[in-house]
């Protein structure tokens, strides 16, 4: 009898009908013809980076239309097996059985990166919030465990800008990191991150309350739907200081660029090229615009949703206790781990993997 065989294949039908509603074919074929239409027009090349770019998205694009369609035909195939319910076929549905779920494994685990800007690469800035010295404290913590997590997946992390505190810490910083779908992991970890422990910072070692902001936002060269004109741009050079004061670089190389109709702020200090610093910084700056149109988005279809809370230190989305007991917990996930240290030595890809599982790509 066929009828364990027919049970594994309904469960399987059942997740790839859910990969199908993620995947939405009809909308990647109809970016694939947009794509197609753009890399026709005339003098579509006299523009090499964004029409590698194009190529690119295109060609992943195309990989992963076959892949599906590909899937649905094997799918299709196994179901017209199982309606003969002939036991002479149970080896070949069961060999069948094995591949196809995990080809609708691999499909689910590359659903989690199908937003439009998850295959990209990532800043990740971090800003101490309330806590004084302690926050500040905190951010460096933080900086620290991202740098491990990023080492730990072999991906390429480089320190664009850091403001030192008086004391102690940073006040904040950006790194941009490099890599194999980046943005897509990373994405997990924006928004507040709260840390309890005994203070190293006053006599009594009293137990205090840190918080620090952590913002993802994709590193995109090229966006048509983001627009910087030269007006709007102020931008300042400066001599970068490192911790207490001290001077990086003796000439005024580090660059801050203002986009004045939003008061967004990028800056980067690390190369010693003041032109080198004005691009990276006007990459961040595009990733910033990019980052608050999409959330701007999301809002406005939260709110119609009755779903919106407004962003805000009060809205923490992890927190690390260090006393009176250890533990990390994610509030959306309600995943937790008791080793403290290891998860801030970089040990947070089950945290990622467990917020995955419950969001599609957002951006």
């Amino acid at each position: 009898m066929l009828s364990g065989y027919l049970e594994k294949f309904e469960d399987l039908q059942q997740r790839f009908d859910r990969l199908r509603d993620v995947f939405d074919l009809t909308v990647k074929r109809a970016k694939q013809q947009e794509l197609e239409s753009l890399s026709s027009q005339e003098g579509f090349w006299d523009d090499p980076a964004g029409a590698q770019a194009l190529m690119q998205e295109l060609g992943t694009l195309t990989q992963d239309i076959k892949a599906f369609q590909d899937l649905n035909d094997e799918m299709n195939d196994l179901a017209d097996f199982v309606a003969l319910d002939d036991d002479s076929l149970q080896g070949e549905i069961s060999v069948k059985l094995d591949e196809l779920q995990n080809k609708i494994s691999q499909l689910e685990r590359a659903s989690f990166f199908s937003g439009k800007y998850a295959q990209k690469n990532a800043i990740l800035s971090i800003h101490a919030g309330t806590g004084g010295v302690d926050a500040m404290d905190w951010a460096q913590m933080l900086q620290r465990m991202y740098l491990r997590f990023a080492d730990s997946k072999s991906w390429k992390a480089e320190v664009l800008s850091t403001s030192y505190g008086e004391e102690a810490g940073i006040k904040s910083t950006d790194i941009q990191i490099t890599g194999q779908l980046v943005y897509g992991h990373l994405q997990a970890e924006h928004g507040v991150h709260r840390l309890v422990r005994l203070s190293p910072f006053n006599a009594k070692h009293s137990r205090e309350t840190s918080f620090a902001l952590v913002e993802i936002m994709p590193l995109v060269e090229h966006d048509l739907d983001i627009e910087i004109k030269d007006e709007d741009l102020k931008i300042d050079v400066f001599r970068a200081g490192g911790h207490g004061g001290q001077s990086v670089n003796t000439t005024d190389s580090a660059v801050r660029i203002t986009h004045i109709p939003t008061g967004l702020v990028a800056q980067c200090q690390n190369e010693r090229s003041q032109l080198q610093n004005k691009q990276k910084a006007l990459q961040v700056l595009i990733s910033r615009l990019i980052l608050r149109q999409e959330v701007q988005n999301k809002a406005e279809l939260d709110k119609t949703k009755g779903e919106y809370k407004q962003g805000s230190w009060g809205n923490q989305i992890r927190s690390y206790v260090l006393q009176p007991y250890t533990m990390v917990k994610d509030h959306r996930t309600q995943f937790e781990k008791g080793d403290v240290n290891a998860v801030l030595d970089g040990d947070l890809e089950e945290f990622i993997l467990a917020w995955l599982e419950t969001n599609t790509c957002q951006l």
